[in-house]
């Protein structure tokens, strides 16, 4: 009996060792929390002085320049879009949230489910959108309006957009550069560049290119950032992917043509530059290497103008001094400049005559080949113009495309003004004065005046509550 009892109790024993080194092990095999990514930028102050303060000398940028009051062509050609409310010409990094906020284009919403955009207009903002993405997955971040989630975004553009903060490498001094959101590292790997295959070079372009680049709001799946480049990414072969696809921004105001927005394709234009070509990338022009007081060697976060740092990125490459340097591009930003408004002048009566066709009773048959003409001709008329630097970057490619958009003008102006023929309509269609962004305003029949009040009211109501929000969600992170 005891030998019984010795051998019950042993098995006994056995099984709580076992079910006991189990658990242990099934405790060890738990996956530790995930670390939040860190959206605050003066958390990395300290460890990355350098850095930081050149980063934070982007606020020296602060002057708003009004584009539409520059050129007021743009209110008709945007008409019916946000971007006939407002834009102005871009800013420093420091200022990317500030002016999101601002623009009337976001409009003035008093809680989440109203307003005009979506929530991917924070896309490239700030890196918090790094952190919601990875905390509620890409379409806990994407769905619904701009508003709904306006208290987490609440950081500037910084450090955690472009590396991987979080990382042994970072916390060394490296730069561990990183693709913080996956939309980016899917249309990368897309056109065969996948990140963590690509060389340095690759890589500097490549964090740049997540926002710097063309992209459109997929509306079948909670307006998610998509890059168009199935196809490629020239102008040529996006036009045809969006074609293809059926994919329009919006029906102008005017012409009711269905029009594509292009946002800022540098990415594109910089690779079929001459710049891009020789694998010369955004940060040896806009980010160079520099010394500090000790002599330590750094990379400038002042991103700007390559010609206020001269000796430290073009004089690396050309051999030809600064001023005879600033004349060749000078003389580039005026031909571009001068074919962009060539190019407005045909389109915007394009559309004007349009309207008239319309009134006069015109088909959506007759039509149709006249606004398929003006929406390839506005389309890369606009792919020329918003590619910041393009007269720097890639000139030759901007003549050419802004030379097609002439053409296809041109070819909508011819085939309405015949149609508009057979309506008995002969003398030239009027357009009115549209000489200042105002008068361009009130000839589309916007109230300006309403929407500034919605705005500022938002601006004075809804943002501080963002804010206070904010500041609690944060210092909740220290605790």
């Amino acid at each position: 009996m005891s030998n019984k009892w010795t051998r019950n109790t042993a098995a006994v024993a056995a099984l709580l060792s076992a079910i006991f080194l189990s658990g242990n092990a099934l405790a060890s095999e738990q996956p530790a929390e995930k670390e939040r990514i860190e959206a605050r930028n003066e958390t990395f102050a300290a460890d990355h002085v350098d850095q930081f303060k050149t980063w934070e000398a982007t606020k020296e940028s602060k002057d708003i320049e009004d584009a539409l009051e520059g050129d007021p062509n743009m209110v008709i050609l945007w008409a019916g879009y946000g971007f006939a409310k407002d834009y102005n010409k871009a800013r420093g990094h420091y200022y990317a949230l500030t002016d999101v906020r601002e623009t009337l284009r976001t409009g003035g919403p008093q809680d989440e489910k109203s307003g005009p955009m979506p929530m991917a207009c924070w896309s490239c903002k700030s890196p918090d959108v790094a952190r919601v993405i990875d905390e509620r997955g890409e379409d806990g971040y994407f769905e619904g309006k701009w508003a709904r989630l306006g208290s987490e975004i609440s950081n500037t553009i910084g450090c955690a957009d472009c590396h991987n903060t979080n990382s042994e490498d970072f916390k060394q001094g490296k730069p561990a550069l990183a693709l913080s959101r996956p939309y980016a590292a899917r249309a990368m790997e897309a056109i065969g560049k996948k990140f963590e295959d690509g060389s340095r070079l690759d890589q500097q372009a490549q964090v740049c290119g997540q926002c710097h680049v063309e992209y459109y709001f997929q509306k079948q799946s909670h307006n998610s950032v998509k890059f168009p480049w199935d196809m490629g990414t020239g102008v040529d072969e996006m036009e045809v992917y969006f074609d293809n696809l059926g994919f329009s921004d919006w029906t102008h105001g005017l012409s009711k043509a269905p029009m594509i927005k292009a946002q800022h394709p540098e990415y594109e234009t910089w690779r079929d530059g001459i710049h891009g070509k020789n694998n010369v990338t955004c940060i040896d022009c806009h980010m160079p290497k520099v010394q500090n007081e000790d002599g330590v060697v750094f990379t400038d976060h002042k991103v700007g103008n390559p010609f206020d740092r001269f000796e430290d990125t073009c004089a690396n490459c050309h051999t030809q001094d600064k001023e005879t340097l600033q004349g060749i591009v000078s003389t580039r930003k005026a031909q571009v400049l001068e074919m962009k408004l060539r190019t407005e002048k045909q389109i915007v009566a394009a559309h004007f005559e349009a309207k008239a066709a319309w009134d006069a009773g015109a088909t959506e048959e007759e039509m149709k080949p006249i606004l398929t003409d003006i929406r390839h001709a506005q389309w890369r008329w606009d792919y020329a113009i918003a590619s910041h630097g393009v007269h720097m970057h890639a000139p030759e490619v901007a003549l050419r495309v802004l030379g097609t958009a002439l053409d296809k003008a041109a070819d909508a102006r011819a085939k309405v003004v015949r149609l508009l023929a057979t309506k008995g309509i002969t003398e030239p269609v009027e357009i009115p004065d549209i000489s200042t962004k105002l008068k361009a305003q009130q000839a589309l029949g916007m109230d300006m005046d309403a929407m500034n009040q919605e705005k500022e009211d938002f601006l004075n109501t809804v943002v501080p509550k963002w804010e206070q929000e904010a500041k609690v969600r944060e210092a909740s992170y220290d605790q």
